[in-house]
């Protein structure tokens, strides 16, 4: 175990410390390794309850300054089992040396090497800190601080819930110290985040007659420090996502949406104006209205274009130090940008239209979906999707910048959170309308639309299917038999007994799809008739919804549609006793489904016509025909007479 410690304390610090530890303190600075091993050893004795309290209350100031070192430091504290010690120190009956620990605490887990899990393993720890939050402002400034940083997914927002977190800190917000209540707001934004639990219950505590949302809401006026109208901002948002405040509340429309806007001007810092343009892309990213009033508060959709001009061109910044910020925050800028245009274009044609008419917007999507940066690419391919959802923008602007290409790059090879959204994308860009359609057929879309549905991963299995059957809608027989040659007939079974919904759906509508037009019908089921057959029997067998045994009767009426192929159900017996039974099926939808295919096969004009029509009507077609023929229902009702129609024609 290597406790090797960097760089040296600031003198402030040192001139805290007594004489009594100085000989502890020059030891750690010690260029001997062993020696420095030695001091820390030395202050983990000063641990000890033997110690005088003054001289403990040293050692954990000194470690807090350790600590604010660097992130080697810190790691080295954390070998030396510092966070154990300071747990303990926390059971003294005196305030002081309780409030260094803390500091000590807090800083070791704000630092990015400290496992935020080192907080959660003894489960008395919450406990007690939630019972040292009333001791002094210090205690509830380090507490808050320490819960907000190790407070990381629903796991840890559920055990500070339900250890009193809301309770234990919702009085803070109205402290007389600025520190103390601007940690329980971040503390509450933290607990609140995609957390409906959380945020139900912040909707309904008061603080001095008040209510929380109230109170976020004057912390988010604009004579308020920046941080604190942020913060309160994001717990209102929290809020308003997991359906505790209306998306038409005026805290919301009047207050969260616009402070957020103002977040995103250009006199804002740089940090500022990520944080402010993430959190309203997430505020608005559902609500259909929201979007609309976002789109035209401030110039929003302009005032987002001055996100992609960073860092500012060389020559002009002569401040070396300024250059190095610009580029540390550029990416972070073109990703916020990138969503909240994403969320902004979400539902709105007009506003998708806007967004698209922004200087170079397009370059600037192009250019995203091939940056370094993971966190980009995502955001400018969730941008793209937004904006595919446009028949206009496919037919025009997608065209014009080929956006199909950097895309299929971006498919060949991501990771899977990218994937999601780029095959999502083309989905759009296969529709029958696109002109994009030819060209992604022939860069070789299909070997790997079939290759994403065999993924394990879900999303990536149903837009694999699902961009296949947008591509097999209306199209021409070499492309359905490359579709079919693709999927194999393996394949297809294996999406058939999905056991996801949406994937069998998809999967149906993509066969629906590929047997469409006579000669194409009689092709593919001439080649995999058989395989097509059986795995129609096995969902009309199977423990399916009425919506998928809908789907797999509309694709044996495109079957008894074919020239040649109806003969596949003509000659199978058990395909016809299904087709009876759902004809009397006490859902209208299927009736209907069955009715459809009773009519392909009995059409008149074709030939062998009245060899189906007298097999049908020995099975008793004609009498629930005749039945049916008296239905309530309009569509059944006509349906029927018009078969009927075709026996006595």
């Amino acid at each position: 175990m290597a406790c090797v410690l960097e760089a040296p304390l600031r003198m402030s610090v040192l001139s805290e410390v007594t004489a009594s530890s100085r000989h502890y303190v020059d030891r750690l600075f010690d260029l001997d390794p062993q020696k420095v091993l030695q001091g820390v050893m030395l202050l983990y004795l000063l641990q000890q309850e033997t110690s005088s309290t003054e001289l403990r209350t040293e050692c954990a100031v000194v470690l807090g300054s350790l600590a604010m070192g660097t992130e080697n430091n810190v790691k080295s504290l954390l070998d030396c089992h510092i966070i154990p010690a300071l747990l303990q120190g926390l059971l003294s009956p005196d305030l002081k040396f309780i409030e260094a620990c803390l500091r000590c605490l807090r800083t070791i887990f704000i630092s990015p090497v400290t496992p935020e899990e080192l907080l959660y393993t003894d489960a008395t720890v919450i406990s007690h800190l939630m019972a040292l939050l009333s001791r002094s402002r210090y205690t509830q400034e380090y507490i808050c601080q320490i819960f907000s940083h190790c407070c990381k997914g629903p796991d840890h927002q559920t055990i500070l819930f339900n250890h009193g977190a809301v309770q234990n800190i919702a009085h803070l917000l109205v402290s007389t110290s600025y520190k103390v209540r601007m940690q329980a707001l971040k503390c509450f934004s933290v607990l609140a985040f995609e957390n409906p639990q959380v945020s139900m219950t912040l909707v309904n505590v008061s603080v001095d007659g008040e209510l929380l949302p109230q109170i976020f809401v004057k912390m988010l006026q604009r004579d308020k420090p920046i941080e604190m109208q942020l913060t309160s901002a994001k717990c209102l948002t929290s809020m308003c996502r997991a359906g505790a405040i209306r998306t038409d509340d005026s805290c919301i429309v009047l207050k969260t949406l616009p402070c957020l806007v103002r977040m995103c001007s250009k006199e804002r810092l740089l940090e500022e104006r990520v944080e402010g343009a993430e959190t309203l892309a997430y505020l608005i990213e559902t609500d259909v209205e929201l979007q609309r009033i976002a789109s035209i508060t401030d110039h929003l959709i302009v005032m987002l274009a001055d996100y992609f001009k960073y860092p500012s061109s060389v020559s002009a910044i002569t401040d070396i130090k300024r250059l190095d910020h610009d580029l540390k925050h550029a990416h972070e800028l073109r990703q916020a940008a990138f969503k909240l245009y994403a969320s902004l274009g979400a539902n709105d044609e007009d506003i998708r239209k806007k967004i698209i008419e922004t200087e170079n917007m397009m370059d600037r999507i192009v250019n995203g979906l091939s940056e370094s940066s993971i966190k980009v690419r995502l955001a400018a391919v969730r941008c793209l999707h937004s904006l595919s959802r446009s028949v206009q923008q496919l037919r025009t602007s997608f065209q014009d910048h080929a956006v199909w290409k950097p895309l299929m790059k971006v498919l060949q090879n991501a990771p899977n959170e990218i994937l999601v959204v780029a095959s999502s994308t083309l989905c759009n860009l296969l529709l029958e309308f696109s002109p994009s359609k030819e060209p992604i057929l022939e860069s070789g879309a299909i070997e790997l639309l079939c290759s994403l549905t065999q993924s394990e991963n879900l999303a990536l299995r149903v837009n694999g299917i699902w961009a296949l059957m947008n591509m097999a809608f209306q199209a021409e027989q070499k492309i359905k038999s490359d579709i079919l040659r693709g999927l194999s007939t393996e394949q297809l079974f294996q999406l058939l007994s999905d056991s996801d919904v949406n994937v069998l759906m998809k999967t149906l509508g993509l066969l629906r799809n590929l047997l469409s037009t006579r000669p194409h019908i009689d092709h593919i089921m001439s080649t995999h008739g058989k395989q097509i057959m059986q795995a129609v029997t096995l969902i009309l067998e199977g423990e399916h919804n009425i919506e998928v045994k809908e789907q797999t009767l509309c694709i044996l009426a495109n079957i008894a549609d074919g020239t040649t192929a109806k003969e596949l159900i003509m000659t199978n017996d058990d395909i016809l006793q299904k087709i009876k039974y759902y004809m009397s099926h006490s859902n209208a939808k299927l009736q209907l489904a069955a009715m459809f295919c009773i009519s392909n096969l009995i059409w008149n004009e074709e030939e062998g016509s009245q060899e189906r029509q007298d097999k049908l009507r020995d099975m008793g077609i004609v009498d629930i025909l005749h039945k049916l023929s008296q239905s309530s229902d309009p569509n059944l009702c006509d349906k029927a007479k018009t078969a009927l129609q075709q026996y006595l024609a």
